[in-house]
């Protein structure tokens, strides 16, 4: 039987400050809305021979594991380096203890050297562990990869002027963190039944779709069903979909998608 996705969950659809933001009395963080609290992104896949795959170890990675009930995690795919898509890593550590094994992570060549840069007492340079190091098996991407059956195509599009790796599995591709998509990579995202976008705000951002931008992005690549994350707190969950096209909403921690095979 091949290998497919059974589900996935939006672990966090926030941007990097989080949503209540600190020190923020705006009518977003002040909600009541439990789809209003909005941890830094990040999204869970369960194939159906029982391994999961982490996108992005979120800052707030041990809290979504907690509020998850995620007992296990097998591979995790990057899409940068910016802390609140990786300064979670660490929690590696349990999950490491908890399956005697070492946790595969693909990421860009790039990415990796980054990686390694930025966690370097866990590639070696520690002297003392402490508490233990996460064990990770941290292999550059080069094309399409297969993760534990998985094919996965990665595709590169641009965040102002850094480069993030996108993904695309089966007919759902995940874009975080972008302001640009490669015109020939449109072509990577044809006959998708559900695209993940950034959405970051009502106005301009250097290094984000805003929403209208993401809104034109969603129509023209076409998904059956678009959920835009890595939102800030100008965008209230409630208000905002109600103004949305009809197969486009904004996503919400917590938010879980049985997938059909």
């Amino acid at each position: 039987m091949n290998t497919k996705i059974q589900k996935i969950t939006f672990l966090g659809t926030g941007t990097s400050h989080g949503i209540p933001v600190i020190a923020c009395d705006c009518a977003v963080c002040a909600s009541t809305d439990p789809k209003d609290k909005r941890t830094r992104s990040s999204l869970l896949i369960e194939l159906t021979n029982g391994k999961n795959i982490l996108i992005d170890s979120s800052i707030d990675l041990r809290q979504q594991c907690l509020t998850n009930k995620i007992r296990h995690v097998e591979a995790v795919l990057f899409t940068h380096c910016h802390a609140d898509h990786v300064f979670g890593l660490d929690d590696m550590r349990l999950f490491n203890w908890l399956q005697k094994e070492d946790i595969v992570c693909h990421a860009s060549s790039e990415h990796c050297e980054e990686l390694r840069r930025i966690f370097a007492y866990a590639f070696g340079g520690a002297v003392q562990q402490g508490g233990g190091l996460p064990q990770l098996d941290l292999r550059p991407i080069a094309g399409t990869f297969k993760v534990y059956g998985l094919p996965v195509i990665p595709f590169e599009v641009k965040h102002g002027i850094s480069k993030v790796t996108a993904f695309r599995f089966e007919n759902i591709a995940y874009i975080t963190d972008c302001s640009f998509i490669p015109e020939e990579n449109y072509e990577l995202l044809k006959g998708l039944d559900i695209l993940v976008l950034d959405a970051l705000r009502h106005r301009k951002h250097p290094t984000h779709f805003n929403l209208e931008e993401a809104i034109a992005v969603a129509r023209r690549i076409g998904a059956k069903q678009t959920y835009f994350t890595h939102i800030a707190h100008e965008l209230g969950h409630e208000e905002t979909n109600a103004k949305l096209p009809e197969n486009m909403q904004l996503a919400y921690d917590g938010l879980a998608l049985q997938i059909g095979f």
